[in-house]
């Protein structure tokens, strides 16, 4: 095993996953859903909860488990969740009633991202999850840096696209959006932009406010 296998392993296996965002996992993966990791919720976690977030947008459900995370950091927050396949949003439906998160907390839309985000508001949002359609991700990402409020955080999840981004070889479409993405948000005077390469990846983007 290599040093950054072992690493992640390690990552992997440190991350303790409360009881009832493994059993929405199991679940999820019950579906055919694919769900963010254990380590990559923690980091959704710590940063709702860094960001005293109140008002979160995630796109892809996860069947509810990149949701539970989200709210597990920021307990006072309201998350709107939108997925295309209703049988995923079910689910995480099914899965907050069952950790007790009240009701008026959720809000779930069922529809493709690319309809339902031109009709949100501007700046109206704290943080932006990215987890759907890879196809899609640029304009997610674009969209998502509109919602967010001066200050707010975008986070794309997968965005290592399973290590292909780090293969200078790899030139098919998704792997060049993922590659795209990072690099041009590293180098926008717009936000400031983190890699993780824990679990699948996640991408953090934090607008910065005018002056």
């Amino acid at each position: 095993m290599g040093e950054q296998n072992a690493m992640q392993r390690f990552a992997a296996e440190a991350t303790v996953e409360p009881e009832h965002i493994a059993r929405a996992r199991a679940h999820a993966l019950e579906l055919g859903a694919a769900p963010v990791s254990a380590p990559v919720g923690a980091q959704c976690a710590l940063i709702a909860a860094a960001s005293q977030a109140l008002n979160i947008v995630e796109i892809g459900t996860g069947a509810g488990v990149s949701g539970l995370w989200l709210l597990r950091g920021s307990p006072r927050a309201t998350l709107t969740t939108i997925d295309k396949e209703p049988e995923h949003l079910g689910a995480a439906r099914q899965a907050f009633a069952e950790a007790k998160i009240p009701a008026a907390r959720a809000r779930f839309i069922t529809g493709r991202a690319a309809e339902v985000l031109p009709r949100m508001n501007e700046t109206s949002y704290d943080i932006v999850l990215v987890d759907a359609d890879p196809e899609g991700v640029i304009e997610y990402v674009e969209h998502g840096l509109r919602l967010v409020r001066a200050g707010g955080t975008v986070l794309v999840p997968r965005v290592m696209a399973g290590g292909a981004v780090a293969d200078p070889v790899r030139r098919d479409a998704i792997t060049t959006a993922y590659r795209s993405l990072i690099q041009e948000t590293q180098a926008s005077p717009a936000v400031i932009g983190a890699l993780s390469i824990v679990g699948e990846g996640l991408l953090q983007l934090t607008t910065i406010p005018a002056d």
